[in-house]
């Protein structure tokens, strides 16, 4: 029960969700910070990306520029909803862009918003609603195999099914409601 990629990528809300200190292998981890709730204070938020950072692991801000610069962030990242601003994150300099897509046309337009990663969903099939459709590993391989950019899977990833993880091809795999659920889903990753 174990899934052995070079890099995992793990979506937070706020920053008390995930205990950085079950993490012990330095740079293979990214956190992507996505609140859609209440703002955390910046303070916070800097302190959480200074233990990040002595950790060895990356920390991305989802679609705010601002928050991005201020807390000094490794990179910025754009869901599959922001469709603007096509170039405009290329001039910040050495930021890094991993973008967020559900199909192959919203790849190609990550791709010209200048993103260097992106994160296809679903994987798996998930248990939201009005979420019914998801990919499989035949079709996300086809998908890789047909981009010329770095896709990772997320969705549906779960302890149960981590195994399946090994015929996917891709480097690193994305995860957001596990951690939420099963923290310990983190130590089974390598």
């Amino acid at each position: 029960m174990f899934a052995y990629k070079n890099t995992y990528y793990l979506y937070i809300e706020n920053t008390q969700i995930l205990n950085l200190n079950i993490i012990k292998i330095r740079n293979k981890f990214t956190v992507i910070y996505r609140n859609t709730a209440k703002a955390e204070k910046l303070e916070k938020l800097i302190k959480f990306r200074l233990k990040c950072r002595q950790k060895g692991i990356k920390f991305f801000v989802a679609n705010d520029i601002k928050l991005t610069m201020k807390i000094k962030a490794d990179g910025l990242y754009l869901s599959a909803f922001n469709k603007s601003f096509i170039g405009r994150y290329r001039s910040f300099g050495n930021l890094d862009l991993i973008g967020s897509a559900h199909n192959y046309k919203e790849i190609q337009y990550k791709k010209k918003q200048g993103c260097s990663k992106i994160v296809l969903s679903r994987l798996f099939k998930t248990d939201y609603k009005k979420k019914r459709d998801f990919m499989g590993i035949i079709k996300f391989n086809i998908t890789k195999k047909l981009s010329s950019i770095e896709l990772i899977p997320l969705g549906g990833i779960r302890i149960s099914n981590l195994n399946y993880l090994k015929i996917v091809n891709s480097r690193a795999l994305a995860i957001l409601s596990e951690i939420k659920k099963k923290p310990a889903i983190i130590s089974r990753l390598f």
